[in-house]
């Protein structure tokens, strides 16, 4: 695939509104033609506690944040979480632990029997374990892992502001070793914690310039949370969020790009919004690993209304 220019991904976001988003629609319609939205299911698998630095995150034991904190949980609730996601329609199930790696021994053979129990539901198993080297990919891959995440944040420039714990090459190691493995690659990033436009192009830059490409896309806004470095910081406008989608969109014209944390914070018609220019996952559940996300029974009724907006209003019986 031709490499995408940092000055050709800075042209398509500085694209006026307009032209941007039918340029990005364009692009999603040709791709995605039945303009299915994915609903993946997420659970916090091991909460709190985590070494790493990240200033976003409320899971950092760093910081003197009101969680709850729980070890690995057991397979029955897995299970159960799991069976719950795919009675409400989940397609996909992720788990998340907060760890900086995935460790051998009894973490690795619990983990792999999650993601046995999963697949034995019929569903898509993603996991986001931190850092995991080539065996360990290799032995995830064997037990039957569909996906990995593991987001690389921001720009290379900006993610030294933002995590000192683990390095930017460090992310991109673990990206490799899951592609490796033939595992699909799930990356993406978060808008909103005080970078420059300049380093959301550098972000994509690296997004877009993976081989291949990753298959899933998550676009997070920050969700600022009491106690972290960055509890004060204001969050973005709404445009700047489909902006963001539908310049994914067009540079990465195949992969899922979910919509992800701090959709709770965007009004129903900037969600419709971001589903048109090129978001065709979300996060689907009342819960993202530790902070709110929409509510289950309003996000069927989002979806079902993105679906009939996409007929004709003449075909209405209504009129």
């Amino acid at each position: 695939m031709k490499k995408v220019s940092l000055k050709e991904i800075k042209e398509i976001l500085s694209t006026p509104l307009n032209d941007l988003i039918f340029k990005a629609q364009t692009v999603h319609k040709k791709s995605f033609p039945k303009l299915d939205i994915q609903l993946a299911s997420l659970l916090s698998i091991k909460t709190g506690s985590c070494p790493e630095d990240c200033k976003y995150c409320p899971q950092s034991a760093h910081y003197n944040v009101d969680l709850k904190k729980e070890k690995l949980i057991n397979i029955e609730l897995v299970e159960k979480a799991a069976r719950k996601a795919k009675e409400n329609g989940a397609d996909r199930f992720c788990m998340g632990a907060a760890w900086k790696k995935l460790n051998n021994g009894k973490d690795l053979e619990l983990v792999i029997k999650m993601i046995k129990t999963v697949k034995s539901l019929d569903l898509e198993a993603c996991v986001t374990l931190g850092s995991i080297t080539k065996e360990q990919a290799l032995t995830l891959k064997k037990a039957g892992l569909d996906a990995y995440n593991h987001n690389i944040d921001t720009s290379p420039e900006f993610y030294k502001e933002i995590i000192s714990t683990r390095s930017f090459d460090d992310r991109l190691e673990t990206i490799q070793n899951v592609r490796d493995a033939g595992i699909s690659v799930c990356s993406g990033g978060i808008i909103g914690m005080g970078e420059s436009w300049d380093d959301r192009a550098k972000m994509l830059e690296v997004l877009a310039n993976l081989t291949p490409q990753p298959e899933s896309i998550p676009i997070n806004s920050l969700v600022p949370v009491r106690g972290t470095p960055l509890e004060n910081r204001e969050k973005i406008d709404s445009l700047e969020m489909v902006r963001i989608i539908a310049s994914t969109r067009i540079i990465a014209p195949n992969s899922r790009i979910r919509l992800s944390a701090g959709r709770k914070d965007l009004s129903k018609e900037a969600q419709l919004l971001c589903f048109v220019v090129g978001a065709n996952s979300i996060f689907y559940g009342d819960t993202l690993l530790t902070t709110e996300n929409n509510d289950m029974l309003n996000d069927k009724e989002l979806i079902s209304q993105y679906k009939n907006e996409q007929k004709s209003i003449f075909n209405s019986k209504s009129l």
